[in-house]
């Protein structure tokens, strides 16, 4: 078994600092390039390198294996050309010494990109690499960064934001202080923290391609989300002057709920506006109307209902505002005299209200869907029944029963429409003597 342990130089530090040209083969030859790279460079790690290539090759002869050290070197021109290099020497290495298995022997991370040359050559039954006690840190850190700046990506998340705070906070400290400068930085970092933690970015590209994806098209639901926005904007300011009139209210409770209880029909509103669009979208396109866009304007006034319900009482409690009061009403041979409403009706009535708003918008959704599904399988689909006067299918159940009770019965064949005889039947086994013609009306 002959064993060839490899020392991997991929920018030929070899060939440039002692002028040889590689491959170099041989206990000798290696033994006598160590002193030649030694004496060039003392600290280069490819002296150890070497080394410990002629270590690996004695331990294996002290095994009693046939052992082939050799050093191949690349190319400094590109990165293609040393590959080019190295897998022509190997190949004239596996030409002329034919071995079994190959050792690996590299110190750097850049030379073990050489190692799937070697393995489709030989077989590799071991990599070393060679790292200098002193400098095992420093390399690590210097290939990591290496990394790290041939990623763009990473140089414009992480540098940039470095950068930039270098060069503004100089400015802050020497205008509003250090404090000020500092906390401001700390501020933006943080807020770009979270930019690119949820994903804001992607979400607002995913936005504007929606936007703009819609109005190329030409759907209802931009002119309706346009007015949604407006109307939200409208309950905001109305819930911000319900919360202005109560003056120096303590607590948060009571504002909080009178913003609710201002805002929230303006806001069930929008959300209406911008789910009718959507919903106008879906009727005026080819495809059915999912149940979710049917059921979602009902579910919009249901929530809204037990919102404004729930304020109510809580307001009313408070006697922040007043009860409600029925005034008096006559509808024909119905009618009502006036009566004032307490918290806990007034929030039933809403509760009720909103339970059977849901339950009629599930109904209506679920009535539209199932007759969108009859009229789509109303195509001569499997659930159709046949029209009067119409042949039953061959397929169907009838046929199938009539042919399970006689199995002499002839299976339908849809490319035999003419009438034909079963190409496997016998010539004269549907003639007609009186005829002297087939059953199918040929002639004989």
């Amino acid at each position: 078994m002959t064993t060839l342990v490899v020392c991997l130089d991929r920018t030929d530090d070899v060939g440039r600092k002692t002028g040889l040209r590689s491959p170099v083969v041989g206990w000798e030859a290696v033994r006598a390039l160590v002193t030649d790279v030694g004496l060039a460079d003392p600290e280069d790690s490819g002296v150890n390198t070497l080394l410990e290539s002629l270590r690996v090759a004695q331990d294996l002869r002290d095994e009693n294996e046939e052992v082939v050290v050799a050093v191949v070197s690349g190319d400094r021109e590109s990165m293609v050309s040393a590959d080019r290099a190295v897998a022509e020497q190997l190949d004239d290495l596996i030409a002329d010494y034919d071995p079994d298995s190959a050792v690996v022997v590299t110190d750097s991370a850049d030379d073990e990109r050489l190692i799937p040359i070697v393995e489709s050559r030989v077989r590799v039954d071991s990599v070393d690499r060679v790292v200098v006690r002193q400098a095992r840190d420093i390399e690590s850190t210097y290939y990591l960064l290496k990394q790290f700046l041939a990623d763009e990506e990473l140089r414009q998340t992480v540098l940039v934001p470095i950068g930039l705070t270098l060069l503004v906070f100089p400015l802050l400290a020497t205008t509003v202080g250090p404090a000020e400068g500092a906390a401001a930085i700390t501020t933006v970092i943080g807020l770009f923290l979270l930019y690119k933690g949820f994903n804001v970015d992607e979400i607002l590209a995913r936005f504007a391609h929606q936007t703009r994806e819609s109005l190329y098209s030409g759907q209802v639901s931009v002119v309706t989300y346009v007015v949604a926005a407006g109307l939200t904007f409208v309950g905001l300011f109305v819930g911000a002057l319900g919360v202005s009139n109560l003056g120096d209210t303590p607590g948060v409770v009571i504002p909080a709920t009178r913003f609710a209880f201002d805002s929230i029909p303006w806001l069930a509103m929008a959300a209406l506006t911008a789910s009718a669009g959507r919903l106008l979208d879906e009727a005026i396109g080819e495809d059915p109307i999912r149940r979710s866009f049917l059921n979602l304007p009902f579910i919009v006034v249901a929530v809204g209902l037990v919102v404004r319900g729930f304020s109510a009482y809580f307001l009313e409690e408070q006697d922040v505002i007043d009860p409600f009061v029925v005034p008096e009403n006559e509808f024909g041979i119905f009618s009502n005299e006036q009566f004032v409403m307490v918290a806990g009706e007034r929030l039933a009535l809403f509760v009720v209200t909103a339970i059977v708003i849901s339950l009629v918008g599930a109904r209506i959704a679920s009535s539209v869907s199932g007759s969108r599904e009859d009229v789509e399988r109303g195509d001569g689909g499997p659930e159709t029944e046949p029209a009067d006067g119409d042949p039953p299918s061959p397929d169907g159940p009838e046929a199938v029963a009539d042919r399970e009770a006689d199995p002499t019965l002839e299976r339908f064949d849809p490319e035999r429409t003419d009438g034909g005889a079963d190409s496997n039947a016998s010539p004269d086994a549907g003639a007609d003597p009186s005829t002297g013609s087939d059953a199918g009306g040929r002639d004989p």
